[in-house]
């Protein structure tokens, strides 16, 4: 939590969470101080993810997520409270004080991620370094084959690992302990058991398939039960980084220059660590989200030299998926900057499997999407360095729509017009059809498809509403504080406001400076407990504690129901708190307090006349008329 006089407090008083949300995901601006997006945090086609500009807060109505811009940075990035604070602070180049933890468990994660970050950055240093040297000549070689020039290499730090397992080992070894060393993902091991060591028995762990170090050095360790011999993961390989959207260096792809049968993989990349998972990392996305916002679409490729060629020749909204399968969570996060996605696979067999299962996940995220088809023969990279970056971009605009292709696939894989060679088209086609979420494009789909491939449309119709009954629609349900009356919800914002009573913000011209909403609304509420019996009183009631204790409201541990109250009627501020506005809530509280007041009197004393009770029945007639003359000069008919 951030508490006036400390760092964070000071972090987050000079951060505008719309600008570092903004940096994760695509916003809109929906109000006078509100802005919406897509949530990053579930999966949803209809935006119910909002920022508040002035309170400096976000909530997402789908899945009730919500905080300041420390909780949002701490969730996004996985990363413990100091660490999302010192990321903030990097943001906005606030100089960096010694950071504290709540817990000894905390300080080691969060230690263990930023002396994985040091070292992957001191790795990327090293492999630059080394490919500057004369034994990296084939290295260079090879690389300017592909059309890279030395400032291409600075751009994107491509480096060489060199052939020995040992100098990048070496290099590092006195700077950090072998533990961090082993979960970097920067190198592999062996290690001999004592008890197995007579009959010669090796376990390796983490080894990848190539050849064995050249020189074995080892060291025991501090157990004294094995002997251990750590040596580079990466041997002689061109050597391409892989960043996170923040642009710090979290795994490497190291691309073979080996030619022999134990070189291992043409390409090999990081494995799984505490800072690098490759179901969630898009490569080159920490250089392309600015140009993918500015031009409201994605250019995905599949390989990362396809990724490099393309951006360095100007064409910026380019990203990879590295080799791999594209993911749910990669799509989730491309889906915060865009939902619009010109696919670019290479052309041959497998190229064209690997474009139909990422369409597949694309299209039920509701993308608008197209197929880029180069010649036979061309992958990106080629394509663009033997024509030119105008005929790639010529054919960009001449990409197909996302079914045109596959329907065109499915002529040529079934081109029988048979009536077995259409079902078997039928039935490539169809579950592509069942992933597109709306049911009047699933329409226009089978016209178009009954009529390209000679199907009766009544037959596909009928498939398509089988497929359909067995789809499972989720739907997302936002909570608008329903129940409340709007003098109730004035008030909960008042409360709300102590927090921007300084803010820069909040000095408007021509605004009363005495006028303090939460202090009013405090003396009011305490005094005469006017929102007892609403649906919003234990909020309030944490409220006025808030107010009391001097803490932001919009950092307290709040139950689901009333976070979610509390967000849906600060995002939905139509009215500018003004002295009257306030007076004339609490006065309408106080009459809705009477009419209650009245109708439980009204019952009381029709029971004492049935009683025939004379004292009561007096009492309560005494107690309906100081009512009533108050509803009065509240402007109320009793």
């Amino acid at each position: 939590m951030a508490n006036p006089g400390d760092f964070a407090y000071t972090v987050k008083e000079q951060a505008d969470i719309v600008r570092i949300v903004g940096e994760y995901v695509k916003l809109r601006k929906s109000g006078a101080q509100n802005f919406q997006g897509l949530c990053p945090f579930h999966q949803e086609k209809t935006p119910s993810f909002s920022v508040h500009a002035t309170r400096q807060f976000f909530h997402c109505f789908g899945c009730g997520t919500s905080g300041d811009v420390f909780a949002f940075v701490q969730k996004i990035e996985n990363i413990t409270f100091p660490e999302a604070v010192r990321l903030v602070a990097e943001k906005l180049k606030i100089p960096l004080p010694k950071m504290s933890y709540s817990s000894p468990e905390e300080a080691r994660d969060a230690k263990m991620r930023g002396g994985l970050i040091e070292i992957h950055e001191r790795a990327c240093n090293f492999f630059q370094e080394q490919l500057r040297r004369p034994e990296a000549a084939h290295a260079r070689e090879y690389l300017a084959s592909r059309g890279l020039t030395p400032e291409n290499l600075a751009e994107f730090r491509i480096g060489y690992a060199p052939d020995s397992g040992f100098v990048l080992r070496d290099s590092l070894r006195n700077q950090y302990d072998e533990e961090l060393l082993r979960e970097s993902g920067l190198f592999s091991w062996k290690e001999k058991n004592q008890l197995s060591e007579a009959s010669g028995q090796l376990s390796e762990k983490n080894v990848p398939p190539a050849s064995a170090p050249d020189e074995a050095q080892s060291r025991p360790n501090t157990d004294n039960r094995q002997l251990t011999t750590v040596y580079s993961r990466f041997r002689n390989r061109v050597m391409f980084p892989i960043a996170n959207e923040s642009g710090k260096v979290i795994a490497f792809t190291g691309r073979t220059l080996s030619t022999d049968e134990k070189a291992g993989p043409k390409y090999l990349n990081s494995p799984e660590t505490p800072i690098y998972s490759k179901s969630r990392v898009l490569f080159n996305l920490d250089k392309a989200k600015e140009a993918i916002r500015k031009l409201e679409y994605a250019i995905l490729v599949e390989g990362q030299m396809d990724c490099i060629s393309v951006f360095l020749r100007g064409i910026q909204n380019v990203i990879a998926t590295s080799g791999t399968a594209f993911t749910e969570q990669q799509v989730a996060i491309l889906k915060r900057h865009t939902s619009n996605v010109i696919v670019n696979f290479d052309p041959d067999t497998a190229g064209a499997a690997a474009a139909e299962r990422s369409l597949a996940l694309l299209v039920s995220e509701d993308f608008q999407i197209k197929v880029l088809t180069l010649e036979s023969g061309f992958d990106p990279d080629l394509y663009i360095r033997r024509k030119g970056a105008a005929a790639y971009t010529d054919a960009l605009g001449h990409s197909q729509k996302y079914f045109d292709y596959l329907i065109e696939r499915a002529r040529t894989l079934f081109p029988s017009r048979t009536p077995e060679g259409k079902v078997k088209a039928l039935n490539y086609l169809l579950p592509h059809i069942q992933r597109v979420p709306s049911r009047i494009v699933r329409d226009e789909l089978a016209n178009e498809i009954s009529h390209r491939l000679g199907i009766d449309s009544a037959v596909l119709r009928q498939e398509l509403r089988h497929a359909a009954g067995s789809r499972s629609a989720s739907r997302v349900s936002a909570a608008t504080g329903g129940g409340l009356t709007d003098g109730e919800r004035v008030l909960i914002r008042a409360l709300a406001s102590q927090e921007l009573l300084h803010s820069p913000q909040s000095n408007r011209e021509g605004q009363d400076p005495d006028f303090e909403p939460a202090r009013q609304v405090h003396f009011a509420l305490t005094r005469e407990r006017l929102h007892a019996g609403s649906s919003a009183e234990g909020l309030i009631d944490t409220l006025l504690l808030a107010h009391e204790q001097g803490l932001d409201p919009m950092s307290l541990p709040l139950e689901e129901a009333d976070r979610n109250l509390l967000a849906a009627v600060l995002m939905d501020e139509h009215e500018e708190l003004t002295p009257e506005l306030l007076e004339n809530s609490i006065r309408s509280l106080r009459r809705r307090v009477l009419r209650r007041q009245m109708d439980d009197l009204q019952h009381q004393l029709k029971e004492a006349e049935q009683r025939q009770d004379s004292t009561s029945a007096a009492r309560l007639l005494q107690e309906r008329v100081k009512v009533r003359r108050a509803m009065t000069a509240l402007g109320e008919s009793a």
